[in-house]
C-alpha cells in the first residue's frame, strides 16, 4: 500500500461539472466522517482506550504523517470534521473563446480528481465575468484540458479525470474512412499525464483497449436505477419482462434479466446508414422486429445513451402495438438532444410509455426534471465511494459489480415500496 501524503483527495470542479462535484463532495464528507468514526471505534476496543482518547491518538498520527513544517499557522487534522475537499480554482473564458484554469491554493503532492460534465448545456458563469455562456461538448472538453494542465504544473501527485458522460463514445469503431475518436479522447488525456479516468456506462468497453497506461473505471448505474424502479413496480412481479432495445444493449439487459430472474426479449432493427438520425421522427431505422413476447406484460427496457430518442420511441410504439401493458425505460446518459423532450411529451400523451428513469450523469433543468414521465436517479454517491476507495487503495470490486447489492435490494422488497 502506497503512502498518502494527504489524508483526503482534492476535487477540482470544471464549470460544467460544478453541480455534480458539489453533490459528490457532500457524499465524500459523509464517507470521511463515517470512516474515521468506525476506525476510532475499532481501535478503541482493540487497545482498551476510550473513544475520545483514540480520536486524539488518530489526530496525532495523521498530523505526524501530513505535517509539512508550516509552523503554527498550518491547519492540522480534525478526524471527525471532514476536509473541504474542493480545490479553489479560477476558470477564465477570454473573448476569443480561449480558456484558462488557475489553481488558487497549493496542491503539491495531492491526488487530484477533476470533475467535468461535457454534456452540460445550461448557461454557465466563469470566475472573471458575470456573463453566462452555453458550452458545446468540445468547449467543455478543452476546459477540462486546461484544468488538467494547471494541476500538472501545480505539482499534483496524480490526476484522475471524472467524466460522468464520456465524450465521443459512440465513435468507437470504424465503418469506412472515419476516425475512432472515442479512443483519441482518452489518449489525449493519457498524453497530458492523467493516471485514471472514471466514467459511467461507457458505450463500448473496447474503448479502453486503445489506452497504454490510462486506467478506465467504468461504473454502472444498475443498482441506482433498480432502486427507483422498485418505487414504481414490484420487482418480483411475474408479469415483468426485460427487453433489449437493440443488439448492442443485449448484455446490459441480460444483466437486468438475470438479476431480476425475469425473461429477456429483444428488438432487432435494421438501419440505413446512408441517412443520419436528426430526431425521433426523422431517423434511419428501416424496420424493427420483436424476438419474444410482451403481451399484457410490464416491460423494462434499458439503454446507455439517449440522444434524439428515435430508437427508443420506435421501440416503445412497437412494444405497445405488441400488447405491452406498461413500458418503463432506463437511460444511464440521458442527453435529450434536439427536440427529444417535445417528442417524448407527445409519445407520453399518446400512451406509448409510462416512465423514463435517467441519471444525473448529465445536468438537466426543469425542462426535463419537471416532466411527469421522468425520474432521476442520483449516481454522485457511487462516484464518491469509488474516489474514496481509490484514494485509500481499497478494492473496487464491490462497487464495479452490483450483483450482490441488487440481491439485497430484492430481498428487502416484498411489493411496492
Amino acid at each position: 500500500m502506497s503512502h498518502k501524503v494527504h489524508d483526503a483527495p482534492g476535487i477540482i470542479a470544471c464549470p460544467g461539472g460544478e453541480e455534480f462535484a458539489n453533490e459528490l463532495i457532500g457524499h465524500l464528507k459523509h464517507i470521511y466522517v463515517r470512516r474515521n468514526e468506525r476506525k476510532a471505534k475499532i481501535l478503541a476496543a482493540k487497545y482498551g482506550k476510550s473513544h475520545d482518547e483514540m480520536v486524539e491518538i488518530i489526530k496525532l498520527y495523521d498530523d505526524l504523517k501530513t505535517y509539512k513544517g508550516g509552523g503554527a499557522q498550518e491547519k492540522l487534522t480534525d478526524v471527525l470534521t471532514p476536509p473541504c475537499f474542493k480545490i479553489l480554482t479560477s476558470f477564465t473564458r477570454f473573448a476569443n473563446g480561449e480558456y484558462k484554469a488557475q489553481i488558487l491554493t497549493s496542491i503539491r503532492g495531492m491526488d487530484i480528481y477533476i470533475i467535468q460534465d461535457v454534456e452540460n448545456h445550461l448557461p454557465l458563469k466563469f470566475s472573471t465575468s458575470s456573463e453566462r455562456f452555453t458550452l458545446s461538448v468540445n468547449e467543455h472538453f478543452f476546459c477540462l484540458l486546461v484544468a488538467v494542465d494547471a494541476a500538472i504544473q501545480a505539482g499534483a501527485s496524480s490526476i484522475t479525470v471524472v467524466l460522468p458522460s464520456y465524450p465521443y463514445s459512440r465513435q468507437h469503431k470504424k465503418k469506412g474512412r472515419e476516425g475512432v475518436t472515442a479512443i483519441k479522447v482518452g489518449q489525449i488525456l493519457e498524453f497530458l499525464g492523467v493516471k485514471r479516468l472514471i466514467t459511467l456506462d461507457i458505450h463500448s468497453r473496447d474503448i479502453s483497449n486503445g489506452f497504454r497506461r490510462l486506467h478506465l473505471e467504468n461504473l454502472h448505474a444498475s443498482y441506482q436505477i433498480l432502486l427507483k424502479l422498485s418505487n414504481i413496480i414490484d420487482l418480483k412481479d411475474p408479469d415483468l419482462v426485460v427487453v433489449a432495445p437493440d443488439t448492442g444493449a443485449v448484455d446490459r439487459n441480460k444483466f437486468y434479466a438475470s438479476s431480476l430472474s425475469r425473461p429477456l426479449a429483444m428488438l432487432y432493427k435494421e438501419r440505413d446508414y446512408s441517412r443520419i438520425s436528426r430526431n425521433a421522427s426523422d431517423n434511419n431505422i428501416v424496420s424493427m422486429r420483436l424476438l419474444g413476447s410482451v403481451e399484457n406484460k410490464i416491460v423494462f427496457m434499458a439503454d446507455d445513451i439517449l440522444g434524439t430518442g428515435s430508437t427508443l420511441i420506435t421501440a416503445m410504439r412497437l412494444l405497445k402495438e405488441m400488447g405491452a401493458r406498461k413500458v418503463i425505460c432506463a437511460i444511464s446518459i440521458p442527453l435529450f438532444t434536439g427536440d427529444a423532450v417535445e417528442q417524448f411529451d407527445e409519445v407520453y400523451r399518446q400512451g406509448y410509455f409510462d416512465v423514463i428513469i435517467g441519471t444525473n450523469a448529465v445536468r438537466h433543468d426543469g425542462r426535463v426534471l419537471g416532466k411527469a414521465w421522468y425520474i432521476q436517479a442520483d449516481v454522485s454517491n457511487l462516484f464518491a465511494r469509488i474516489i474514496s476507495r481509490l484514494h485509500y487503495n481499497l478494492s473496487l470490486s464491490k462497487l464495479l459489480d452490483n450483483s450482490k447489492v441488487i440481491q439485497k435490494l430484492l430481498a428487502s422488497k416484498s411489493g411496492h415500496a
